[in-house]
């Protein structure tokens, strides 16, 4: 199964959307340093930059790999707070001179092969443009940036200097995506109109979602409060804004872009789409009034030139939206992802005053169990199959999502090929997600001008 999903990615997930342009004067300014050749029996050096909840995860992944498969090793940690500087210190087991407090420090020791980012989004830019410019591959989590201009900076950079690029939205890496798109490639659902997803959260015991702890321990002297600004506008030190970032605009692009980015890039990645052509969005605060500023519930539609819309929505004030997961229906049936389960269900025709169920044709089931890749992974009989009444669900097994993505990624940092999310794709799904969050603030459709590149008020 595993290698069934690395051909496709490196056949189709990085050929299926439009490579980042850069003019000849452009590659030659942002080309960065070259990094460290390694051979087959190197062990890639990890570097962590920012090292707050999420990073935790990525830490623990890489340990694990180091131990069980000993081809990564972390070697160096960087953060702006005390408390994180020592917890990331000791869950990598790295020495006390490999704790940074300037990224700038850890992105600049030669040994290091790959940094894994996971700061706050305005962040994003400034870590990983360091990064490449020392020659270091990327783990970039979503959304790859703060703006548009700054993602569509770094692809160029990424293309002109050959280093590899990944950001985190790691559900493209489950074999259920790329399921997906050969299905919707070989017409098993007709020709798709729309897709509808959503998130539904309730965190009322926290006090909101996001509205994550204060921890005392994080005071003036302990807590780089400048370096956490940065280009932010500057304020008095208030804890609530490090440990709560997501809930204001000085520092992230709210739903939209911590949650809508996944579904943008799902959509992108099975439809062969690059960008909506035109968003409209609507967004409230309705609770939480004193704690954040983004909207607790958000609505757009994403309207692509390759025909079809997209309708995302999402609430922090009750969970049963969540149920109802990520949908892509067609004119012949309808795929619907239920967290790790996957179900294809045809769709109803009326035909002389009765109801029946279409089937699949038996020319493309035929077609689609010829080729290699899926008789290594399935067979008839799994998912899809000819279906006559009902639905046919398909389990995602194995790995943790994100696991499989990092694995990816590594992969890529050893073959140098483009792994499946790279700076174009993450580009284009975060330029959606701001397209978002501009027409909520502005209050008017936002246009994607494919000629520039730019996001428009249609």
């Amino acid at each position: 199964m595993e290698h069934t999903r690395r051909d496709f990615i490196r056949q189709v997930g990085a050929g299926a959307f439009v490579a980042a342009t850069a003019t000849a004067a452009d590659a030659r300014q942002a080309a960065p340093a070259t990094g460290r050749v390694l051979g087959a029996n190197d062990r890639i050096n990890v570097g962590f930059v920012g090292c707050g909840g999420r990073m935790r995860a990525h830490i623990d992944r890489i340990v694990r790999r180091a131990k069980e498969n000993g081809d990564v090793q972390a070697v160096a940690v960087n953060d702006i707070w005390d408390k994180r500087k020592q917890m990331a210190r000791e869950r990598t087991g790295v020495d006390e001179k490999a704790v940074y407090h300037d990224y700038r420090e850890l992105c600049a020791r030669p040994d290091i092969d790959v940094v894994v980012i996971a700061s706050p989004d305005h962040w994003h830019f400034e870590h990983a443009m360091t990064a490449l410019r020392n020659g270091k591959d990327v783990y970039l989590e979503k959304p790859m940036t703060y703006t548009v201009d700054e993602a569509r900076k770094i692809a160029e950079t990424v293309k002109a200097s050959g280093r590899v690029l990944q950001v985190g939205s790691q559900y493209c890496s489950l074999d259920h995506f790329w399921k997906t798109k050969k299905a919707i490639d070989d017409g098993l659902i007709g020709q798709v109109v729309w897709a509808s997803g959503g998130f539904g959260r309730n965190s009322t015991a926290r006090g909101g979602e996001w509205n994550y702890k204060i921890d005392p321990d994080a005071t003036e002297q302990t807590l780089d409060w400048k370096a956490f600004l940065g280009s932010a506008p500057s304020r008095p030190f208030d804890p609530a804004r490090f440990f709560r970032w997501r809930c204001y605009w000085d520092y992230g692009g709210g739903i939209a872009g911590d949650l809508f980015v996944h579904l943008i890039t799902t959509i992108h990645y099975v439809m062969g789409a690059t960008m909506p052509e035109t968003v409209l969005a609507s967004g409230q605060l309705y609770r939480w009034k004193e704690s954040r500023e983004v909207p607790d519930t958000l609505n757009a539609i994403l309207t692509y030139p390759e025909g079809f819309t997209v309708n995302l929505s999402s609430t922090f004030n009750n969970e049963s939206a969540s149920e109802s997961g990520f949908e892509i229906l067609g004119t012949e049936g309808s795929v619907a992802f239920r967290g790790d389960r996957l179900v294809f269900t045809p769709e109803n025709v009326h035909e002389n005053n009765r109801w029946v169920v279409s089937s699949w044709p038996q020319a493309l089931e035929e077609a689609y169990y010829a080729d290699p890749k899926v008789q290594a992974s399935e067979s008839p009989g799994t998912w899809p199959n000819t279906i006559t009444a009902g639905s046919a669900v398909w389990d995602e097994t194995g790995k943790d999502a994100t696991v499989v993505h990092m694995g990816n990624f590594l992969a890529s940092v050893r073959s140098r090929q483009q792994p499946a999310e790279n700076a174009t794709v993450g580009h284009h799904a975060a330029a959606a997600a701001h397209m978002v969050n501009l027409s909520v603030r502005q209050k008017r459709a936002m246009r994607w001008d494919f000629t520039a590149g730019t996001v428009q008020q249609s």
